[in-house]
């Protein structure tokens, strides 16, 4: 998919990515609490799609994937709209956990199962 921008910024489909290095007296309720979260995302038709992974080398490093509509639908849309402060409550515990958080836009190169 190609992007294009607009006045307000980029239009089109953007992936984001956080990176996340949760302490290991944390990790227990660190997925637990991004499952209660992943409903907000659900609910919020901003969000076309998301996962959650765990590094098998590093157990203490996550990556949570998001797929948007556009940046301004997550940024603008979802960010304050009426599904962000449920989001935000469950994860909120593990916001100084965060390494990354960066939004990229998906070139031509992709393989679909």
């Amino acid at each position: 998919m190609i992007t294009h921008r607009s006045r307000c910024g980029l239009v089109g489909m953007i992936v984001e990515y956080i990176r996340y290095r949760v302490p290991a007296e944390r990790q227990a309720e660190f997925v637990p609490a991004y499952a209660r979260a992943a409903r907000a995302l659900d609910a919020a038709p901003e969000c076309e799609g998301y996962e959650l992974s765990r590094c098998v080398e590093d157990p203490a490093a996550y990556v949570l994937r998001i797929r948007w509509t556009s940046a301004e639908g997550h940024l603008r849309g979802f960010r304050t709209g009426p599904h962000f402060p449920a989001f935000f409550r469950e994860i909120r515990p593990y916001v100084n956990d965060i390494e990354e958080m960066r939004h990229y836009t998906p070139t031509e190169v992709t393989a679909t199962p």
